[in-house]
């Protein structure tokens, strides 16, 4: 049995009181030179849930990628543009089998528009997900990689890479990763602190140790892009180069270097790239922004119509926002919630919508009885002004292994796309939030039927805010929040329905 090398939990502030001083080159502004005056490729980022979009505003998220969608988007005058695969809620065979399709679309619409591209594989930044599986499935498209950066930063998450150790800040606390209840993921769990065991658990047999490099915040913060770009260039190819960051700046230095690199290879071989969001925001150079507020999305009166809350999400700290929304606003006093419950265990032991349908002759999908009295308490509360809140009963279910926790996971998002969808036309929330990787993808693809969206900020750190105008999406023109299940306080998302309402 492999044994894991231990990291105790550290006091945030101290470790980094220990670190060398941020970097005070205007890294952003080489960044922006950059992209400005060398002939780079288009970034097309592969996001396996829709969260990682939460650093990002003005920029295209696509939910299909056929051929003749993708060279429209190529088409346009952007730097890059996400596409959400969603990849995290399929098991391997499926979710290799979407990434090859998708790889392989893009490299026919690149071709048809005399275009390059460079490849993030966007993942999650507490490290769970389908590595090395998705960048093996690119290489086998795009052919080898220069090498494979793995940088799980995330600032606004709390995710902090400090000598290979990846942690997630709770508090003032960093937790080493492989400590954390993601790491006891039922699917994607792992052990590994330090990204090199990481790279080495998921991957076993695959890398030897002096095939795993580091850039470190000594590297960064000391000796700036020169020196990144000197150890980029050195490394062999196909090796993995871990990046740690504790600061946005030093993310900015990375990416700067990184692109310094790149404009100085004599090789065509592009970097591959599996990261969180902070990584994908910098090498676009797109500059933070303040939270939008509800007055800068010019949302209705707070009593024409209640905004709908959709939650999915089973991680601990959801349940812990949850409980600080339901325990200030619910369900009697000012500005009381409407709360209603959908009941995981009761809800597995119904038929699906598909298999109703089936057993009718009828190709439409219909609700059980059950899920339309949900939907009518819910049309009746949006239309009284009230902001409703439909969550997932708070004790998981899982079965046998991870392929049946999938499943499981699977049929609870399906039912929360049955309330979004029975929701009528003529009933439209002031906004919608989606709690929850699963839970808003399946949202914005199956329940609000969005093909192309715009990213058009954030509503707190690290939550994303998308917009899609389409008119043959379901509810066109409403904010759509995709709330990351792992991102914020215990009262962030209080204060966010808080300050809509």
């Amino acid at each position: 049995m492999a044994s894991f090398r231990n990291y105790p939990v550290l006091s945030r502030q101290s470790i980094l009181a220990q670190l060398p001083p941020e970097s005070t080159i205007d890294a952003e502004a080489q960044i922006a030179k950059l992209l400005s005056t060398t002939s780079l490729s288009r970034l097309v980022v592969l996001d396996d849930d829709p969260t990682g979009t939460q650093t990002c505003h003005d920029i295209a998220v696509l939910t299909v990628w056929d051929i003749d969608t993708l060279v429209k988007e190529f088409r346009q005058p952007s730097g890059g543009f996400f596409i959400l695969t969603n990849s995290r809620a399929f098991p391997a065979s499926g979710a290799e089998q979407l990434i090859r399709t998708i790889c392989e679309n893009i490299a026919e619409a690149a071709a048809r528009t005399h275009q390059t591209v460079d490849i993030v594989l966007r993942g999650d930044s507490t490290l769970r997900g389908h590595f090395p599986l998705e960048a093996d499935v690119a290489q086998s498209v795009f052919g080898p990689a220069a090498a494979i950066i793995l940088a799980p930063f995330f600032f606004q998450g709390g995710r902090l890479t400090i000598n290979d150790v990846h942690y997630v800040a709770e508090g003032d606390s960093l937790v080493p990763a492989g400590t954390t209840p993601f790491a006891r993921d039922a699917t994607f769990g792992f052990h590994s602190s330090d990204l090199r065991d990481y790279v080495m658990e998921k991957a076993p047999g695959r890398f030897s140790p002096q095939e795993i490099h580091s850039i470190t915040i000594e590297d960064i913060r000391l000796g700036g892009p020169e020196l990144v770009c000197e150890k980029m260039r050195q490394i062999p190819e196909g090796n993995v180069v871990i990046v740690n960051a504790a600061a946005e700046s030093d993310m900015h230095v990375f990416v700067a270097g990184l692109l310094l690199a790149k404009s100085q290879s004599l090789s065509a071989k592009p970097y591959l790239h599996r990261t969180a969001a902070s990584f994908v925001s910098t090498r676009l150079s797109i500059p933070t922004i303040p939270p939008l507020t509800a007055t800068a999305l010019d949302l209705p009166h707070p009593k024409s119509t209640g905004g709908l809350i959709l939650a999915g999400s089973y991680v601990p700290k959801t349940t812990a926002q949850l409980k600080s929304l339901t325990d200030r606003h619910g369900p009697t006093g000012t500005n009381a919630l409407a709360i209603l419950t959908l009941d995981v265990p009761a809800l597995l032991t119904q038929p699906t919508p598909s298999s109703i349908a089936n057993a009718t002759n009828d190709k439409t999908p219909r609700i059980p009885i059950a899920m339309a009295d949900l939907v009518t308490h819910i049309q009746t509360s949006l239309q009284a002004g009230k902001d409703t809140l439909v969550m997932t009963s708070r004790d998981l279910v899982t079965g046998d292994g991870g392929g049946e926790s999938l499943k499981i996971g699977g049929r609870v998002a399906e039912a929360l796309v049955e309330v979004l969808r029975g929701v009528v036309a003529g009933v439209r929330p002031r906004y919608i939030v989606a709690k929850g990787g699963i839970t808003s993808s399946d949202a914005a693809t199956k329940g609000l039927e969005i093909r192309r969206a715009m990213v058009v900020g954030q509503a707190a750190p690290g939550v994303p805010i998308w917009r899609c105008d389409e008119p043959t999406s379901r509810h066109a023109g409403i904010p759509f929040v995709v709330f990351p299940g792992n991102v914020g306080g215990e009262g962030t998302l209080c204060e966010l329905v808080e300050a809509w309402s």
